[in-house]
């Protein structure tokens, strides 16, 4: 009786999962829907965990301020990325951009590159502008500060948990990590052709 409870919630919650993916920003232009929104898109849950699981790679190599530097030069690009839409300065390739930054990311990863952080931050500082721009397009003005800050927070914990992960299996094996890094670069692929 429980199995068959817990597959019914399963499917229920995957089945009403899509229609929180992308709140309407005009209409929710919250905290909340800030928040919500890159939990509930595979784009953004892909990407925010890499480079958590990409920081945390670095911070073996003995970097360890990647840990939050890389992140945080994340999440601060993201935030220009935003205003720069919210004020009506256009990016050019700004989708193409986000389905790159997927695949490249994973393929980070998966190879277990080793820059300078700065190097990394910069890379990642690059891929979070088109990112942060896509969504500063997308709102308007509508409850701007709030979704924006929303949005931060929630990228900060998605990268959290991918520092948490990277270095909880790196206990286990650092091929954990490829493997995932190399999983993240395949779905990428299917976001983009798929």
């Amino acid at each position: 009786m429980f199995r068959r409870l817990s597959l019914s919630a399963v499917i229920f919650a995957a089945a009403a999962a899509p229609a929180f993916a992308h709140l309407n920003p005009e209409e929710h232009g919250s905290f909340m829907a800030g928040f919500s929104h890159p939990l509930f898109g595979m784009d953004h849950i892909l990407v925010m965990t890499a480079v958590g699981l990409w920081a945390a790679q670095i911070s073996q190599g003995g970097g360890r301020s990647a840990l939050w530097i890389v992140p945080a030069a994340f999440v601060g690009t993201m935030a220009i990325g935003f205003a720069l839409a919210l004020s009506g300065i256009g990016l050019p390739f700004v989708e193409p951009a986000i389905l790159a930054s997927v695949i490249a990311l994973g393929l980070l990863v998966a190879i277990a590159v080793r820059l300078p952080t700065a190097v990394c931050a910069a890379i990642v500082a690059v891929f979070a502008l088109f990112h942060g721009h896509a969504h500063g397009g997308e709102l308007g003005s509508a409850g701007a500060l709030q979704f924006g800050i929303g949005f931060v927070f929630a990228t900060a914990f998605l990268h959290l948990a991918g520092i948490a992960l990277g270095l909880g299996i790196s206990r286990f094996s650092p091929h954990v990590a490829r493997i995932l890094g190399g999983a993240t670069a395949l779905l990428g692929l299917s976001l983009a052709f798929g």
